[in-house]
């Protein structure tokens, strides 16, 4: 527990020391989705031109408290331009209709993926940081979130675990949510979509996840207030260090991970 709380420690100190480091090419980048938003905050906070309004809300964006003193632009072509970026930072399936429109007006947009595994956050941490100029950050970054997950207790026995978002939803073993499970020492037991109280009934987990959204209240957690799901350990992870493929996952991990 207290390794791991250390290495949770460690990666936390990592990601403040990130903002000290000098990028090696100043740019203007714009964000426009909340993933895009995350990834921009962590690797080059001093290149920021504007960021999507999403980044400051706490109940979906792990860095609301960073992006509080960044500047915010809305979703559109208009206001993306009056900031004159030199690049546009998008997720493939976000603003496509403003995507599209500042490609015709011939700015630099570049889509960058949501990862679903740490290997794919490795993937595209390296990409943007050599994108941005800032290897050595990406090189730092990537190495907290290792340390966190190298320290994670590997059980003998695998249990199982259900990621239970609100309303019921669970992503299911493909997911980032799986990944977390399976960095913490769980099999998902979810096969992917709506679960009702009878399904937890009729096949329980060692253990339910649940995502908390600040000042939101969770249908997920009203779901297992019912005393036939008593018996069902449960622990709670910040939603927000779910939504995106990133190091915020390592954190998620070691959460569920800690006994």
């Amino acid at each position: 527990m207290r390794g791991i709380r250390a290495r949770q420690a460690a990666l936390a100190l990592a990601l403040l020391l990130l903002s000290r480091v000098t990028a090696e090419a100043a740019l203007r980048v714009v964000s426009l989705d909340l993933c895009t938003d995350q990834m921009l905050v962590l690797l080059a906070p001093q290149e920021i031109a504007g960021l999507s309004p999403l980044a400051r809300d706490p109940a979906l964006s792990a860095v609301a408290q960073e992006a509080a003193h960044l500047p915010v632009v809305r979703p559109s072509a208009e206001a993306v331009l009056r900031l004159h970026p030199d690049l546009v930072l998008a997720e493939p399936y976000g603003a496509a209709l403003v995507v599209t429109a500042l490609r015709t007006l011939g700015l630099r947009v570049v889509t960058i993926r949501d990862p679903q595994t740490f290997g794919g956050i490795r993937a595209e941490i390296t990409r943007l940081a050599r994108l941005l100029g800032v290897r050595a950050r990406g090189a730092v970054l990537i190495a907290a979130m290792d340390a966190v997950l190298a320290g994670l207790p590997r059980p003998t026995a695998r249990r199982t675990a259900i990621v239970l978002e609100p309303r019921g939803f669970a992503a299911g073993p493909r997911s980032l949510a799986g990944a977390v499970l399976r960095a913490a020492g769980y099999r998902d037991a979810a096969p992917g979509g709506w679960l009702g109280l009878e399904r937890l009934l009729v096949r329980p987990p060692d253990l339910l996840v649940l995502p908390e959204a600040a000042g939101t209240p969770s249908l997920a957690t009203d779901l297992i207030e019912s005393p036939a799901l008593g018996a069902i350990a449960r622990r709670t992870v910040p939603a927000a260090w779910l939504m995106c493929g990133s190091p915020f996952a390592a954190r998620a991990a070691a959460r569920v991970a800690a006994r």
